[in-house]
């Protein structure tokens, strides 16, 4: 028996490991397998994608085949079916695999196909989660979260159990993998991990309403015939946005975007700056820059692994000013405070990848990631983000 890397004790020779704790816990498994698993992988020749690691692929004449890992679950995918069958054969051989036919389920996502496109969600996780928490009962609420509800640290009595609090916003967290419409919901709920109270368990059981009026609302993926890639913040297209100063704690502001690549969304975020914004420019532009960040890492990915996307990608933004921050490059008393690594907006600009064009708040589809919106708004936003729910009565 070899000492395990990491933990090999210099000049102890011939000797082995007294475990106290099972391997399978310790970060040197995972490295070790999946160490084991690229080098075999690559024997068969597949490369390793550079902007993900958990992402091989092949290309040749036939076609193309992408496998994605996840610790030991794996999927492959692509046009080249004789290679395809080759890769299962040869993974057969190294490793004792189980090959569960066409994809149905993954790590708690649902995945079904139609002439419409393939659809995404994790029902069976909600209607869990709902009998876990005693709301397979309730009455659903049209929205995750109450417009203008503004909630503090120390707003209200502590709750009497935190572990609970927090293993429910985690279980929520990995749910908005297919419900974005939660996102901005979740994103507040984390704030308070550490102290939670019960106005703050009162914002959960809403998001556990919400999900009990549509639990099976999840992602549909068509041909929509385009490769443009579109961002709301801000096809690859995308729209960014912020709220400025909304955290009344430390007067941060949240960033949101959704990125849609082809018409599809593939990405989107809601979370609280790092930093206090001086002004809403401020707040947009960095926002922008988070956005332009998530575009240029799934251009680089799916460059990488052949598809061919069409570009300048679209930003689009509800404030003016910041986006005048893009092109401008003339520093003035708006951008001298920013930090220079957001600046690099403007050199993607300037460069062609990414241009930016201006949308109404009203029209705006990245606002449900920055702040609550009231359930004809959500309902509207959510039907162009692609979220729907094939359970629904006709």
């Amino acid at each position: 028996m070899e000492q395990p890397p990491g933990f090999v004790a210099q000049g102890e020779h011939g000797k082995v490991c007294h475990l106290r704790k099972s391997l399978y816990g310790l970060k040197q498994s995972p490295r070790a397998w999946f160490d084991r698993f690229s080098q075999i992988i690559l024997k068969y020749g597949l490369l390793r994608c550079k902007s993900d690691h958990s992402v091989f692929y092949r290309r040749s004449e036939h076609g193309i085949i992408l496998l994605v890992v996840y610790v030991d679950d794996i999927v492959i995918t692509g046009n080249d079916s004789v290679g395809i069958s080759g890769l299962k054969s040869f993974l057969h051989a190294h490793f004792q695999t189980k090959d569960l036919g066409s994809l149905k389920y993954f790590l708690g996502v649902e995945i079904m196909r139609s002439k419409s496109g393939i659809f995404l969600s994790q029902r069976k996780y909600v209607l869990d989660l709902l009998k876990e928490t005693g709301k397979i009962g309730a009455k659903p609420c049209s929205i995750p979260m109450a417009p203008n509800l503004q909630l503090e640290k120390d707003s209200g009595a502590p709750f009497h159990d935190p572990e609970r609090y927090r293993r429910l916003v985690g279980k929520l967290n990995y749910l908005t993998v297919t419900r974005p419409d939660i996102a901005f919901a979740v994103s507040v709920a984390s704030r308070f991990m550490s102290a939670p109270t019960v106005s703050h368990w009162a914002l959960l059981e809403q998001i556990l309403c919400y999900l009990k009026g549509a639990p099976g609302r999840g992602l549909l993926y068509g041909r929509h015939g385009n490769s443009k890639v579109e961002c709301f913040t801000g096809i690859i297209e995308s729209y960014s946005d912020a709220d400025y100063a909304g955290y009344k704690d430390d007067r941060r502001s949240t960033s949101g975007y959704c990125i849609f690549v082809g018409g599809n969304l593939v990405s989107w975020r809601s979370k609280k700056q790092t930093v206090v914004s001086r002004s809403v420019a401020e707040a947009e532009y960095r926002s922008m820059a988070d956005s332009v960040c998530e575009i240029v890492w799934i251009h680089q990915l799916l460059k990488e692994i052949g598809f061919e996307l069409t570009l300048p990608a679209k930003l689009w933004c509800d404030n003016q000013a910041a986006r005048h921050i893009a092109s401008n490059p003339v520093f003035h008393e708006r951008t001298k405070h920013i930090e220079i690594d957001c600046h690099f907006v403007r050199d993607k600009v300037e460069e062609g990848f990414i241009s930016t064009g201006y949308v109404k708040s009203e029209d705006h589809l990245g606002n449900i990631f920055t702040k609550a919106v009231n359930g004809v708004r959500m309902n509207n936003i959510c039907n162009k983000l692609g979220i729907i729910d094939i359970y629904a009565p006709a």
